[in-house]
């Protein structure tokens, strides 16, 4: 078993359903979680159910300040952060043509801005021990795109560049940077969608069914490990088989 016994792991999007699913297994595998998120009800809730090693810290990712106070706060109340998994994502999806600034600039922000700011944090603290993870949720659009999704797909994408220009500049500290393109998986995001579309999406994948949040949390807790320890720059696809890249 995978052991994470003295690690701080701090999970953005944390309430989620792939959030719920990623805090839970880095969480049994002996990690202090820092539960990160905008619901604070949903996030104490969740702490007291995990009980021991589990704390919150809400965070508003469209305020700059507040997430630039983010980990430092982590790190005051807990030691360190060694473990950082943005995993936090918004939605705003339409057409380029008609597509609003407010929607474009609150998507990036989210999805790649506030993981910016997270990163370039944590790899001081990281530096320091000579030791840290940094996994990145991305996304199959952000490498394949998809119409109506220009925002989020340019969010995605952009994750993916940061996390490998990262990587290098950190590799020979021991520090990893990964990302994890998770495909069609079962979350508060699908559930809207009507049971043609699910079908028709499910269709086009070769597993023929949509993915589970245990599945994407599986990866994050081996790139999380030591086990992972000459696995950096890369990103790690959820798809089954959606996307052969």
């Amino acid at each position: 078993m995978l052991n994470l016994k003295g690690k701080v792991a701090l999970v953005t999007g944390a309430t989620g359903s792939i959030g719920i699913a990623i805090v839970r297994a880095l969480h049994t595998a002996n990690a202090t979680i820092a539960l990160s998120g905008t619901r604070r009800t949903a996030l104490s809730s969740f702490a007291n159910v995990l009980k021991e090693r589990a704390h919150s810290f809400p965070c508003n990712l469209t305020d700059a300040t507040a997430v630039e106070k983010l980990v430092p706060n982590v790190e005051q109340a807990l030691g360190s952060v060694d473990i950082l998994v943005n995993n936090a994502g918004i939605v705003r999806d339409g057409l380029l043509m008609r597509m609003s600034d407010e929607a474009w600039d609150h998507v990036l922000k989210v999805n790649l801005e506030a993981a910016f700011r997270l990163m370039r944090i944590a790899v001081k603290g990281m530096i320091d021990q000579r030791w840290g993870r940094i996994i990145n949720i991305t996304s199959i659009v952000g490498v394949a795109g998809n119409a109506g999704q220009a925002n989020y797909a340019a969010a995605k994408a952009g994750l993916i560049g940061l996390t490998k220009s990262t990587a290098a500049e950190i590799a020979s500290r021991g520090i990893t940077a990964n990302c994890i393109a998770p495909g069609f998986i079962s979350s508060t995001m699908t559930d809207a969608l009507t049971d043609e579309q699910r079908r028709h999406f499910q269709g086009m994948i070769p597993m023929r069914r949509a993915g589970k949040p245990e599945e994407v949390a599986a990866a994050v807790l081996f790139l999380a490990s030591q086990e992972a320890s000459y696995i950096t720059g890369q990103t790690i696809h959820v798809n089954g088989g959606l996307a052969m890249i």
